[in-house]
């Protein structure tokens, strides 16, 4: 069984991004449980033929003209619907670098604290015109990369910046909503972000947090949820969740080894926690992953 964390190979990396065509001929695939993840936001575009996606709560069936959206490492596999030729566009990005100073304020409302990326593609499936210009623009990306053109870096750019703007303003059921400005607080942010994810297998104190970030423990505690829209334990918590849900797929260890490396040593807590996000319990989520556990 293949299931691991995809590394993506950026064509340039100053972009952060790959871009590619696929065509596949033959019979109709099969999944093989061929989960795997990575940390970029992925795009895809149905040009020919049917593609079936699976993530863990949807099973998504496109077809030419549709396109599909999948969140910041989220587990995800596919394959080739019907004999007929299957040919797609996948577009990768890491969008930290392109929130410069004009998109910061935005910067928090892509980190998918309440919601996956994938909640947003109702959007594509309420709304035709903007499902045909994010697949314009899709097109338009691949083929400046892949013409090199001059200035092909400053339209893949704006290109990007036009899927995110195209998805702010059609979010109609308010998933990226903004709860504060974070304009003169990027920096911080994005520190905290960074330092929380580099130490989920630590017990992270948000006293040692708050001196980080320059400011006393209550001050810090108000500044966050203000700024981030959840509390800083319940962001904690998230993360440490999302991170076992992949450990839990990818890893054969035990569900206590699993809640001790994403720093939860309660095993009733983790739990807890386990199911107020997910709905149910570690061995409900890989029966539904129809993932094998001898753990």
């Amino acid at each position: 069984m293949d299931i691991y964390k995809e590394p993506i190979p950026y064509q340039n990396p100053s972009l952060c991004m790959k871009v590619w065509r696929f065509a596949q001929s033959g019979a109709e695939g099969e999944y093989n449980n061929t989960w795997h993840y990575h940390k970029e936001i992925e795009f895809i575009l149905v040009e020919q033929g049917i593609h079936e996606i699976q993530t863990p709560n949807h099973i998504y069936t496109i077809k030419a003209g549709d396109v599909l959206l999948i969140g910041s490492s989220q587990l995800h596999r596919g394959r080739k619907i019907s004999d007929k030729d299957l040919v797609y566009i996948v577009l990768h990005i890491d969008l930290e670098p392109y929130f410069d100073r004009a998109m910061v304020r935005y910067y928090r409302d892509f980190l998918e604290i309440f919601h996956p990326l994938e909640a947003l593609n109702y959007i594509f499936q309420e709304n035709e015109h903007v499902k045909k210009e994010i697949a314009r623009i899709i097109t338009d990306t691949h083929d400046e990369v892949m013409g090199t053109g001059k200035g092909y870096e400053i339209a893949v750019s704006m290109h990007i910046k036009h899927l995110l703007l195209m998805l702010l303003r059609h979010d109609n059921r308010g998933l990226l909503t903004t709860h504060g400005n974070v304009d003169g607080d990027a920096d911080i942010i994005r520190s905290l972000v960074a330092y929380v994810d580099e130490h989920l297998t630590e017990k992270i104190d948000m006293g040692a947090v708050s001196r980080i970030a320059g400011m006393s423990y209550s001050y810090f505690s108000k500044y966050f949820k203000k700024k981030m829209g959840a509390s800083f334990i319940d962001y904690v918590n998230q993360k440490r969740i999302s991170k076992a849900e992949r450990l839990l797929v990818t890893e054969k260890r035990s569900v206590n080894e699993i809640a001790e490396t994403v720093g939860i040593g309660n095993m009733a807590h983790f739990y807890e926690l386990f199911k107020r996000f997910n709905g149910c319990t570690p061995k409900q989520y890989l029966h539904k992953m129809n993932v094998s556990n001898n753990k």
